[in-house]
């Protein structure tokens, strides 16, 4: 018995696939806003964490790598964990006021919301 290479065995073959692929095609495409026409939410919330409290920010229309970076500088001057969620950074503990003085400086347009 011989094995053949075929050209497309480097390649991924699938037989059916229902929603479709990972192409640049399917991706939805976000706008980039500048910070100054953004305007974002703090809230600090406690539902489903078992108690902990985590602090959302919420409302931004930007790429996932800008959002990574700037989780990174958030979460450095916060002294505390996090991470990207759906279109939405999580904070570690209550920074709301904190995380507000920040974002302000960086431009962006933010509000405390909740009680």
């Amino acid at each position: 018995m011989s094995k053949r290479k075929s050209s497309n065995s480097s390649q991924k073959r699938v037989a059916y696939q229902e929603f479709g692929s990972n192409s640049a095609a399917t991706e939805r495409g976000v706008q980039e806003l500048p910070p100054n026409q953004q305007n974002l939410r703090v809230q600090a919330s406690r539902k489903g964490r078992k108690g902990k409290t985590v602090t959302v920010i919420t409302g931004f229309q930007c790429k996932p790598d800008t959002l990574t970076q700037l989780l990174k500088q958030l979460k450095t001057k916060c002294g505390s964990g996090g991470t990207v969620k759906d279109d939405t950074l999580e904070i570690q503990g209550d920074h709301a006021q904190k995380l507000l003085e920040i974002l302000t400086q960086l431009g962006y347009k933010a509000k405390i919301s909740g009680g």
